[in-house]
């Protein structure tokens, strides 16, 4: 036990970065920081993408239901009768005889 309790007391002290093989230690370390460091500014880049993906697909769904509302005026304005409603305040009204087609006959010169 007394074994065991030297190592753990010697690690708190911190005997391993000051000793005369410390280098290896150091540099173990510093790995080990400089991986830490790679992987929280990974999960930070990762965020801001989701983030940017849910901001792109909240615009998607605002603009398809703007698209949505705006066929769907659309559809009603070119409606015969909506269009009747509205030329009825201007005195038109449909004509009561059907179109008669006029043919135009030319005859070219030779």
């Amino acid at each position: 036990m007394g074994v065991v309790t030297d190592n753990i007391y010697n690690v708190l002290k911190g005997k391993f970065l000051v000793s005369d093989d410390s280098f290896k230690n150091w540099r173990f370390i510093l790995f080990v920081v400089g991986l830490m460091l790679l992987i929280i500014a990974s999960s930070h880049s990762a965020d801001k993408k989701v983030m940017e993906i849910a901001r792109l697909n909240k615009e998607i769904n605002e603009k398809r239901a703007e698209f949505v509302d705006t066929r769907t005026i659309f559809m009603e304005m070119k409606l015969e009768s909506s269009i009747k409603n509205k030329v009825a305040n201007l005195g038109l009204k449909p004509s009561e005889n059907p179109p008669q087609v006029i043919n135009v006959i030319s005859k070219k010169s030779k």
